[in-house]
């Protein structure tokens, strides 16, 4: 009895950590700003054939209208109630995308903003996406309702309310974040509020949560709300299951506060991950691919099983957030297809990869001064995502899961998914190559000189289509081949010039 009693435990006690993606899908991906009715679509034409595992959707809450800039992307991030409707659809077209992605397979997480309401100047009135009153002056939300009680002003002790010092952990989770007026969460009732939207979610049958801003919330308080769930929707989930849990905190080893704080909620977002791969791709402070030989913890990252791992998102992409100039993102298209094609290749984390949207950038003084652009749209409203005849995208949408290198590498991961880490080779600099067990291998040139190398990878004889110059179609490669002899080795030529300086086979892409 004991010992069950034990496994249960156990079993609760990882249930958050588990993202209850369908077995043998491995990666999830961000559809930033899409609406409801592509996301739907997306999951049954593209996602689930693909072999992906999730989507992160973008807040569903109730949020402000901001006309000045006109509707940048961050008014998402400024709360009015906890009312289904946004930009991106109205509450029954946010049911059918869940029910319609479920039953392909494809889970859905929903970016919570449950650390603060808008702003403090957002003012007064009903200038938000379903109509709904506030008073941002008198801390009033009657649509939630939220009143001046269930905010932290008194607590926090700076002089301006905001937090002035992030080396002060209680500024950082007492205190207003750029103005956004800070919910009080030692309080059961904001508590309780909290769990009853995210209840809502659940009951509908999202699969977990990306946890905005939890860097600003007090572990404990997060556990609080988090303690007050539901068990997912049986309709989908197996009897129990807990939602999965990733928190936004940016620990980049400088401040106080620690991603590690976050670990009994569940997993946190590593930072570190794409700031240092962007360094080492970019070839910056003398880095190498060569040094990527113990990627992971042994780069001072935090535990394997704790880490939610990307090259880009939402923030850093436009310069904020965290990472700074090393972050590859899709304006860097060479090199960011090398860093997710790595990143989806190595066993650490749990990853997710980022869809975007073009904007006109403008930089003065090193800075994008149009990093607030919102998603393509018709005066406000969000564009229809298109899909071109080549299977990209159009209406400035970026679509970069549905890139042939990287929707091939969610496969890649798919397939080689359990096996060890193997048969690492490096030439001292930029180029590399490492196996996962006897199921992929995968070279890099980095360098400005031309790979020619026989390598052992691991893998069985035969002939293998290389899925990063192409596809293997109807028995036969539409891009490279590449030899495998019955010693498991391999002769691999990478120009350093090519489009692609980077060639990955796997067990399903044998001839």
């Amino acid at each position: 009895m004991k010992f069950l009693l034990l496994l249960s435990a156990i079993g609760f006690c990882w249930a958050q950590y588990d993202p209850h993606t369908q077995s043998g899908r491995t990666s999830i991906v961000h559809l930033f700003e899409w609406r409801w009715a592509d996301i739907a679509l997306e999951c049954e034409r593209y996602l689930a054939p693909k072999g992906f595992g999730g989507v992160q959707v973008s807040p569903p809450n109730e949020n402000i209208i901001v006309n000045n800039p006109p509707r940048p992307w961050w008014e998402r991030y400024q709360p009015i109630s906890y009312k289904l409707c946004t930009r991106s659809g109205s509450e029954s077209e946010f049911r059918d995308m869940v029910t319609r992605c479920n039953n392909v397979g494809v889970r859905i997480y929903v970016d919570a903003v449950v650390n603060h309401m808008c702003g403090s100047g957002g003012g007064a009135g009903t200038s938000s996406t379903c109509g709904s009153y506030y008073n941002a002056g008198s801390r009033d939300f009657p649509a939630v309702p939220y009143s001046g009680w269930d905010f932290n002003d008194g607590k926090c002790n700076t002089g301006s309310g905001e937090v002035e010092n992030y080396n002060d952990i209680y500024q950082v989770r007492n205190c207003r974040v750029v103005g956004l007026l800070d919910l009080a969460l030692e309080k059961d009732y904001v508590r309780s509020t909290i769990a009853a939207y995210l209840n809502r979610l659940i009951d509908i049958g999202v699969a977990g949560f990306r946890l905005d801003a939890a860097k600003h919330m007090w572990p404990g308080d997060i556990k609080a709300f988090l303690d007050k769930l539901h068990n997912l929707n049986t309709k989908w989930f197996p009897q129990g299951s807990k939602p999965f849990i990733y928190q936004e905190v940016i620990d980049l080893g400088t401040e106080p506060i620690k991603g590690s704080e976050y670990f009994g909620n569940g997993r946190v977002t590593e930072f570190k991950y794409g700031a240092k791969l962007g360094t080492v791709l970019r070839r910056w402070n003398g880095e190498k691919m060569a040094y990527l030989k113990n990627w992971g913890e042994g780069w001072g990252f935090m535990p394997s099983d704790r880490a939610l791992v990307f090259v880009d998102n939402h923030d850093n992409q436009r310069g904020h957030g965290a990472g700074g100039a090393s972050i590859l993102t899709f304006w860097d298209s060479r090199l960011y297809k090398m860093a997710v094609g790595f990143m989806l290749a190595h066993p650490y984390g749990f990853t997710r990869i980022m869809s975007s949207y073009r904007w006109a950038r403008n930089f003065q003084n090193g800075k994008d001064v149009n990093d607030w652009i919102g998603p393509p749209n018709n005066n406000g409203v969000i564009k229809e995502v298109t899909i071109n005849p080549d299977t990209t995208c159009g209406n400035d949408w970026v679509c970069e899961h549905r890139w042939r290198q990287i929707r091939n590498m969610v496969a890649f991961r798919n397939v080689v998914n359990g096996q060890p880490f193997t048969n690492w080779w490096d030439n001292g600099s930029n180029q590399v190559a490492f196996g996962r067990g006897n199921r992929g291998f995968i070279v890099f040139n980095n360098d400005d000189w031309a790979l020619s190398s026989t390598l052992q990878t691991g893998l069985p004889g035969g002939t293998y289509c290389d899925v990063i110059s192409g596809d293997k179609i109807n028995g036969n490669c539409t891009g490279i081949k590449i030899n495998v002899s019955s010693d498991g080795k391999a002769y691999f030529s990478i120009s350093n010039t090519a489009e692609d300086p980077f060639i990955a086979i796997h067990a399903e892409s044998k001839l």
